[in-house]
């Protein structure tokens, strides 16, 4: 069935388009969202220079640092333990704990429940990243 003899037109959307479909994403009366302002309307909104040298500022960068440097180096640290351990200590890799499961074998499979953990205990600081991040926010206005 070709296009020209169908009854319906050869671009459907007004018939079968609802009218979100068409609606405009933005009102020109009123300001638009945070999430949709335009970089140069959010700068102007802020002095980033008052803010990155405000003392609050700084803790949260603290506090960031304090937890994130620490989980880097010893995921890395933990993460590559595998393969230097299965390398140089072979014997002990190869030791059998149940049934044909060896400590090399438990080992690569706690890096799941390692990488878990640490990601649980970084959304848990997180949270305590955000509410530092509003007091920022909030000191900024003020």
């Amino acid at each position: 069935m070709d296009s020209g003899s169908s009854k319906f037109p050869r671009d459907p959307t007004p018939i079968v388009g609802s009218s979100t479909d068409v609606s405009p994403l933005t009102s020109r009366t009123l300001k638009p969202p945070h999430d949709e302002r335009t970089a140069d309307e959010q700068a102007a909104g802020a002095d980033w220079n008052a803010l990155a040298a405000s003392p609050r500022f700084r803790e949260l960068l603290k506090a960031k640092r304090r937890f994130i440097v620490p989980a880097v180096v010893f995921f890395v640290v933990y993460y590559f333990a595998l393969p230097v351990l299965v390398g140089y200590a072979p014997a002990l890799m190869t030791k059998r704990v149940l049934g044909p499961v060896n400590l090399a074998y438990l080992f690569a499979l706690s890096q799941f429940f390692m990488a878990w953990l640490v990601a649980a205990l970084y959304v848990r600081a997180a949270a305590k990243f955000d509410r530092m991040a509003r007091d920022v926010i909030s000191g900024a206005s003020e």
